[in-house]
C-alpha cells in the first residue's frame, strides 16, 4: 500500500536551484516518486510512497523550503505506485495565470465541507468549477458550472464577465487553483467569494456518499486517473492516443482499440498514428508477459 500526499503552500521562496537539487536527491533517497513544483511564490505537489519514507520526506521539504505549516494538504492511500519517477520542476508561477500570490495578501474565504452543501443549495450562489472540461465532464457538484477554458491562463477572461454582486463558490480539485482566481477577483472589486478548502479531494474524503451533492468520479494527475468517495481508486482509465480519461461506457464503442484511441481520438489520429501506437502497444503486452519494464512507456503527469 502508498501513501499518496498532495499540498500546496504560498510563500516566498529563494534559491530555486539549489533547493530543487535537494529536493530531487531527497526523493531519490527515499523511494519517493511524484511531482513537485516550485516557484518564487510558493509549492505545489503531489508525492507517494510507503508511509515511513513519505513521513521523512515531508518533514525534509518543510525544512529546505523553511515551511512550519502548508496552506492545504490532503492524504490518500493506493494499492500501486500511482506516479514512475520523481520529478521537481521550476516555475515562474506554481499556477499559471500572471498572477504572483503571497500568503500575505490572501483572505480566508475557505468554506469546510461539512458547510459547502448548504452554501452551493443557495440558488443565489454561482457555483464555479475552475477546472478543465475533460476534468468537469467525468464529475462535478450539483449545478455547478464550467468556464470552458482549456489554459488556465485564460481563466481571468472568464472571470471579468462576472456580476460582482453575486455569490461566487469555486472548488478545484486540491484548491490551488481557487487560490489564484479568488485572489484575482478580489482585486477586480469582488466581495462574495468561497471556495471549498481543500478542494473536491477534501470533501470525497470527508462527505458521506449518502450526504454528498457531488456526481461523478474527479480526476486525478497521476494513474489512479480518478477517485471516488473515500478517495477510492475510480473506473476511468487513461487513452494512450489523446491522453484523455477513458470510461467504462467508453471502452463499449467501435472506436475505442486498447493502447491506440478512443471516442475522442479516433477519427483524429492519423493512420500513421494509429498503426504506431499499435506498435507500442505490442511491445508493452510482450513487455507484461515477460515480467520487464516496457521503456518506452510514457507517464501521465
Amino acid at each position: 500500500m502508498f501513501d499518496i500526499f498532495g499540498f500546496y503552500k504560498f510563500k516566498k521562496i529563494t534559491s530555486l536551484k539549489k533547493n530543487k537539487v535537494l529536493l530531487q536527491d531527497f526523493l531519490i533517497k527515499k523511494n519517493i516518486r511524484g511531482t513537485i513544483i516550485i516557484a518564487s511564490e510558493g509549492v505545489n505537489a503531489t508525492i507517494s510512497g510507503k508511509a515511513v519514507d513519505l513521513k521523512s520526506t515531508i518533514t525534509e521539504i518543510k525544512k529546505i523550503l523553511n515551511f512550519k505549516k502548508f496552506d492545504s494538504e490532503n492524504i490518500s492511500k493506493s494499492k500501486f505506485q500511482p506516479f514512475h519517477k520523481p520529478k521537481v520542476k521550476i516555475k515562474k508561477e506554481v499556477v499559471p495565470m500572471g498572477l504572483s500570490l503571497s500568503s500575505k495578501n490572501k483572505k480566508d474565504n475557505h468554506v469546510d465541507p461539512k458547510k459547502w452543501n448548504k452554501l452551493i443549495n443557495d440558488k443565489e450562489t454561482l457555483v464555479l468549477d475552475s477546472r478543465k472540461p475533460f476534468e468537469y465532464d467525468i464529475g462535478t457538484f450539483k449545478e455547478s458550472v464550467n468556464p470552458d477554458v482549456h489554459n488556465f491562463r485564460e481563466f481571468p477572461k472568464y472571470l471579468n464577465k462576472l456580476k460582482k454582486t453575486k455569490p461566487i463558490a469555486m472548488f478545484c480539485t486540491g484548491g490551488i487553483r481557487c487560490e489564484k482566481a479568488s485572489v484575482f477577483l478580489e482585486k477586480k472589486g469582488f466581495k462574495n467569494i468561497y471556495q471549498l478548502k481543500g478542494g473536491i479531494l477534501n470533501y470525497l474524503k470527508n462527505i458521506k456518499k449518502k450526504e454528498s451533492l457531488w456526481n461523478g468520479e474527479c480526476f486525478v494527475f497521476d494513474n489512479r486517473i480518478s477517485v471516488k468517495h473515500g478517495l477510492v481508486t475510480g473506473t476511468y482509465s487513461m487513452c494512450s492516443g489523446c491522453r484523455k480519461p477513458v470510461s467504462q461506457k467508453d471502452k463499449k464503442s467501435k472506436k475505442y482499440e486498447e493502447g491506440v484511441s478512443c471516442v475522442n481520438c479516433h477519427d483524429k489520429l492519423t493512420q500513421t498514428q494509429k498503426e504506431r501506437f499499435r506498435m507500442r502497444q505490442k511491445q508493452i503486452n510482450l513487455a507484461k508477459k515477460s515480467g520487464s519494464k516496457h521503456i518506452f512507456k510514457k507517464e501521465f503527469i
